[in-house]
């Protein structure tokens, strides 16, 4: 049996539809709920700290890209970025929170999108941590020399989950107009754009070793947190979501919408926290080893409480260790933690022989995942 080989990611990309569109224009472009203003609005973007994002949409509602097809450019670009051809790409994993289908997966889309030569695909959904899963499964195809070169992508079309045709006539909406807090804040929150990343088992230019990937589940210990396909009142049942009440009446009931439930998010930051010490603990993560830390939330106030919470324990990394392009290109979910690494990257920021941690908590149902890179020359 062979042994594994090192793998490496040499080309990070990012695709981010259309110009930065401002706090005070996002109404504009995502539609107004019953002709009207949100009521969460303005209190969203005070704690989520994002100043512009990207849209697929225009202003017009309009879409201008599909996900699989920003995947696509994400990876293209990434391909640039490690000096390959399309024709030399071999795997490619990709990730959503949700494609543009429900039925194939999105790997076939973006391959459909992608176009060149056949491909082995895999397809992973679910929410943030998606990223991860697939990187997870890309780095594994390179280290077991299945592939020589693996992609890995992340795409979000988060934006037309808001139009207001999502929540109009529904048990969202209340008599005068006014949308449920588990609806409204995401809608100030989420952005579109897509993320990739390539893997080689040779460096080659300033390439990223990867030493670890970790995902850890708390599923069972917590509902869900952020979900779609069950109202409010019925997550927890899965016999009582949309694909058996039937798409009519479940868009009625308010189940066909991205929704947050932000009283179990307090508990799930904490169970995030915990798993993080649990890896220090054991010696997986050295807090003092770590040059750069890529740590994905939704919002700056998010990231106030995880500080809070690890400025109390022995294993903080230094705020000047932080990096964050959040404020300036929104929070894009799974494609959040590529869309880092590149800026990281193309800021000049990293330097032989540094490490890189990259943190992906989701609230999906209490999920996060770890990677570790070591830079090298």
């Amino acid at each position: 049996m062979n042994a594994l080989r090192d793998a490496y990611i040499t080309g990070v990309g990012a695709f981010l539809p259309g110009p930065p569109v401002p706090n005070e224009a996002v109404e504009d472009h995502i539609g107004r709920v019953a002709g009207r203003d949100a009521v969460l609005g303005a209190r969203a973007l005070r704690w989520n700290g994002i100043r512009t994002r990207h849209y697929a949409l225009d202003r017009s509602g309009v879409p201008q890209h599909s996900n699989a097809g920003m995947c696509a450019n994400a990876v293209r670009a990434a391909l640039a970025a490690a000096g390959l051809e399309r024709s030399q790409l071999g795997y490619l994993a990709a990730a959503t929170t949700q494609g543009d289908l429900l039925v194939p997966g999105h790997a076939s889309a973006v391959h459909g999108e992608l176009g060149g030569q056949a491909l082995e695909i895999a397809s992973f959904q679910s929410v943030c941590g998606a990223s991860l899963m697939a990187a997870k499964a890309a780095w594994l195809s390179v280290r077991a020399g299945e592939h020589a070169v693996a992609a890995a992508c992340a795409g979000e079309f988060s934006s037309r989950w808001f139009r207001p045709a999502f929540y109009e006539g529904t048990a969202l909406v209340d008599a005068k107009g006014r949308l449920s807090a588990e609806a409204d804040y995401l809608r100030f929150t989420l952005s579109d754009g897509a993320g990739a990343v390539v893997m080689e088992p040779h460096p080659h230019g300033l390439s990223l070793r990867v030493e670890f990937i970790d995902l850890v589940s708390l599923a069972h210990q917590y509902d869900s947190c952020m979900w779609a396909g069950a109202a409010i009142d019925a997550r927890t049942d899965l016999l009582a979501s949309w694909s058996h009440a039937g798409p009519a009446a479940s868009h009625a009931a308010g189940a066909v919408a991205l929704l947050q439930d932000f009283g179990l998010l307090k508990r799930v930051i904490r169970a995030w926290v915990g798993v993080y010490l649990r890896k220090v603990d054991e010696g997986r993560i050295r807090p003092a080893g770590i040059d750069h830390l890529l740590c994905h939330y939704s919002a700056q106030s998010l990231r106030a409480e995880i500080v809070s919470l690890l400025r109390q324990s022995d294993a903080m990394i230094p705020e000047e260790k932080w990096f964050s392009n959040l404020a300036t290109v929104g929070n894009v979910g799974s494609a959040s933690i590529w869309i880092m690494l590149e800026a990281l990257l193309r800021e000049g920021r990293v330097r032989p022989g540094e490490t890189v941690l990259c943190i992906v908590p989701e609230s999906g149902r209490a999920f996060v995942g770890f990677m570790l890179l070591r830079a090298v020359g």
